[in-house]
């Protein structure tokens, strides 16, 4: 709050930390979650058990705003991509269940990503491609879903980036910063952080030639707009 920050979405990755972000929202009136399996963490394929205590966990807290953080991961190391795939396609069809916005993760999958995306009918409920690297196309292909463009630090160094953020329309932007805990860091300064949003609100201002104040405006009435929430919820009120 005296950053600025008057909404955080903790994301589960695996039904522990699903759960423990739930709990947080008990806690922090600042915080809301996201239940969600991450593709780099998936051990098996999601499971009947497993999907209905994530339902049952996202239907008993009106804090539970999203699905989040599922998607794809290509990299040699990710789990199998008929884990991933199937993990993917369930955890969609929980959201459209549930009628939250799902918020997606891809890395060096980005057709297959949109070519779930179509199949599954996930424009029915929307969403946020988050820690957007993406080309113009790309962001052409996942604006046309309907869904959100979320940028975040990348923005700060990548000038491709800057150039596709150029285009996109401010009315399906959102910023985030993708934090959690960093101990490979040698300093805990260095660590990302909510607060450093703002970081990444200058420098969209810069390229669309905003004000910063006016960058966190639109972007957070994105937001709350896609989850169904007010105002006052951004400051912790709701």
């Amino acid at each position: 709050m005296e950053a600025g920050v008057g909404l955080i979405i903790c994301a589960g990755t695996t039904l522990e930390s699903s759960r423990a972000c739930v709990e947080m929202t008990k806690r922090y009136p600042v915080i809301y979650a996201g239940v969600g399996l991450h593709p780099m963490d998936l051990k098996r394929p999601l499971d009947d058990t497993t999907y209905r205590e994530m339902a049952e966990m996202a239907s008993s807290n009106s804090k539970v705003v999203c699905v989040s953080e599922i998607g794809l991961d290509f990299l040699p190391t990710s789990p199998p991509r008929d884990v991933q795939y199937q993990a993917l396609r369930r955890q969609i069809g929980l959201a459209r269940e549930l009628k939250k916005p799902i918020i997606f993760h891809s890395r060096e999958s980005h057709p297959e990503m949109i070519q779930v995306l179509r199949e599954e009918r996930a424009e029915e409920i929307g969403g946020v491609m988050h820690y957007f690297q993406g080309d113009a196309e790309t962001a052409r292909q996942v604006l046309d879903l309907g869904f959100y463009i979320s940028l975040a630090k990348p923005l700060l160094r990548l000038p491709e980036l800057q150039e596709v953020a150029k285009g996109l329309p401010m009315e399906r932007i959102v910023m985030e910063t993708d934090c959690y805990p960093q101990p490979f860091k040698r300093h805990r300064h260095s660590w990302t952080e909510p607060h450093h949003v703002r970081m990444v609100a200058e420098k969209l201002g810069e390229i669309k030639g905003m004000g910063t104040e006016e960058v966190a405006e639109v972007t957070s009435r994105n937001l709350l707009g896609l989850l169904g929430m007010g105002e006052e919820e951004m400051t912790g009120q709701g």
